[in-house]
């Protein structure tokens, strides 16, 4: 896999010396079973993988690479290259400003941009609209977009459907940057709506079966289905595609659910399902499904409290929040400096991200046992901030160099 120019602030060499010798040990990736640091008094279970996908290098190479080249120029984000407040606050102080928020509010006025101002795709990709509207300008941003191409994997996969007939249903968070991107583009070849849930898929299925009128769907659904859109009869073909930062068991339940109502509903089977429903399994995200398994596997292991690192509002990282909740005490944290001391830590609740303090966190026990795994778009750098915090409240055996030895 390319290997990208990425600041050297955001990589760690305990997490790289880790990743490194994980990789050479296991080069298909078929061992998910966590790393442990053994502090004697503390152990430290590492998801197998976690931290920076593909998509998120790609565009923070771009991002420097663009500041770099284009001194004394005026460039411009969309909105937030990756949704991780460290690597948003370094493009801030490198000159770079953000022309919407993360749910499209307006910072800057497009109408203020000229033609030789650069404007930066961040890598959740956006609107067709958007695209248009820097081309009337004559802002090139071919050269500047930063679009993940797993993203772009689920517009093609959508447009090759859609040429098939099929409508498209999108399981994803209607607000969320990517979310917004992919509807225009899917909803640009065919009928498209979007579904936030399961309780909305099976809202949906209410009207494919005409168990549910048209009139209520197009209330319960109001700014998330096409223009045009006609429920009486465009989800008569459809595929499932998702937002990829979006739990894959709940993308697959959502596709597995549809699927089987079709089935139902048109008296189908295996081998004639096709005629009404498209298989859209292979655009789920590499690095959301290896992240996902991982934490899967790390919650197998006896711990006491798990930590998550990541901007609060990254949804692949909540979602990983989501997942340790089920089983344990959960941490959610943005940086090594929320962890306050080792009796209380602020962090965040992922549903409504608010941030709040906890006294007496650590449970009074030894060895103490800590999960850790972050989101996609945390640096490893912060990731082995937050390790060596927690070290920090203990007498060691061992220390963060050791560790990296060990791993080299």
């Amino acid at each position: 896999m390319k290997q990208f120019a990425v600041p050297n602030i955001y990589r760690s060499e305990l997490i790289t010396a880790i990743k490194n010798k994980r990789k050479s040990e296991d080069k298909l990736k078929k061992d998910f079973t966590p790393t442990l640091l053994d502090f004697g008094p503390l152990q430290i279970y590492l998801a197998r993988h976690f931290g920076f996908c593909y998509g998120v290098e790609n565009a923070i190479e771009i991002a420097f690479r663009t500041i770099e080249e284009n001194p004394g120029k005026r460039i411009f984000l969309l909105s937030e290259m990756i949704h991780n407040p460290q690597v948003n606050a370094d493009l801030k102080e490198n000159g770079i400003e953000f022309l919407q928020d993360t749910y499209g509010k307006q910072l800057i006025p497009f109408e203020t941009l000229k033609e030789d101002d650069i404007v930066l795709i961040p890598a959740f990709g956006t609107t067709l609209e958007i695209e248009a509207l820097l081309q009337r300008k004559g802002i090139q941003s071919e050269k500047y977009n930063t679009t993940c191409p797993f993203v772009e994997k689920v517009w093609n996969r959508s447009a090759q459907i859609a040429g098939k007939g099929y409508s498209i249903v999108v399981h994803g968070k209607p607000k969320h940057e990517e979310t917004r991107a992919t509807f225009s583009h899917a909803s640009s070849k065919t009928p498209t709506v979007i579904v936030n849930d399961m309780d909305e898929a099976v809202e949906l299925a209410g009207y494919i079966t005409g168990k549910k009128t048209a009139e209520e769907f197009y209330t319960a659904f109001k700014g998330r289905y096409s223009n045009g859109f006609d429920i009486t009869k465009d989800l008569q073909r459809f595929g499932v595609v998702n937002q990829t930062t979006q739990l894959a068991t709940d993308t697959q339940a959502i596709a597995d659910y549809l699927k089987q109502v079709v089935k139902a509903h048109y008296n189908l089977d295996d081998k004639n399902i096709q005629e009404r429903f498209a298989d859209t399994r292979d655009t789920l995200c590499y690095a959301t499904n290896d992240n996902q398994t991982a934490v899967a596997d790390l919650l197998h292991t006896e711990a006491d409290i798990a930590i998550v690192v990541g901007g609060y509002n990254s949804s692949n990282t909540s979602h990983l929040v989501e997942l340790c909740e089920e089983k344990l005490p959960t941490f959610f944290i943005s940086s090594a400096d929320k962890i306050l001391s080792s009796t209380e830590i602020m962090h965040c609740n992922w549903r409504t991200k608010q941030e709040y303090l906890t006294q007496s966190y650590m449970p009074a026990k030894k060895p103490l046992r800590i999960l850790i795994t972050s989101g996609a778009s945390c640096p490893d750098a912060v990731v082995e901030d937050v390790i060596e915090r927690l070290a920090g409240f203990f007498s060691t055996e061992k220390n963060v160099q050791a560790f990296i030895q060990d791993f080299s």
